[in-house]
């Protein structure tokens, strides 16, 4: 079952006021909870925030801070399941990394970016959890509840 956007909580982690601005306008016009992070948190704190989708700058100044905080993410039982969309103007490490993010259902969007191209993605990473959702529940249900066969005679 899909959730609405205003039950959706999404957090935007990335080194421009600018760009923060602007995700939380556009996001906020689309109905969803935004919260914003100048720079990169630590786990902790990204479980106390228990974000449903995290907006990700793939490069904080120089460093790669965003891949790190990525790789994390997804090593952690509690932040692995949430879905993440690397929003990014450091072109040469993502097209490095572009094949690899795609395939662990990161999704990816190249600055400068389009709005409506953000949206699609982000829209596109709900679809994504929410089929994830559909097959754990169904998962679970053959797990609890096995098929008992044929009555016994």
């Amino acid at each position: 079952m899909a959730t609405s956007a205003a039950e959706r909580h999404v957090l935007v982690i990335n080194d421009s006021v600018e760009i923060l601005d602007l995700l939380r306008d556009v996001l906020e016009e689309e109905g969803y909870r935004v919260s914003l992070a100048l720079s990169v948190l630590d786990l902790a704190e990204i479980r106390r925030i228990a974000p449903d989708l995290i907006v990700l700058d793939f490069a904080f100044g120089s460093e790669h801070l965003g891949l790190e905080l990525l790789q994390k993410l997804r090593l952690d039982r509690v932040t692995a399941p949430i879905p993440v969309v690397v929003c990014s103007a450091a072109l040469e490490a993502i097209r490095q990394m572009e094949g690899h993010l795609l395939g662990k259902g990161t999704g990816l969007v190249l600055k400068p970016f389009d709005v409506d191209e953000l949206l699609a993605e982000i829209d596109h990473a709900w679809s994504l959890l929410d089929d994830r959702r559909r097959s754990d529940s169904a998962d679970l249900c053959h797990r609890v509840l096995p098929f008992p066969g044929p009555p016994r005679r």
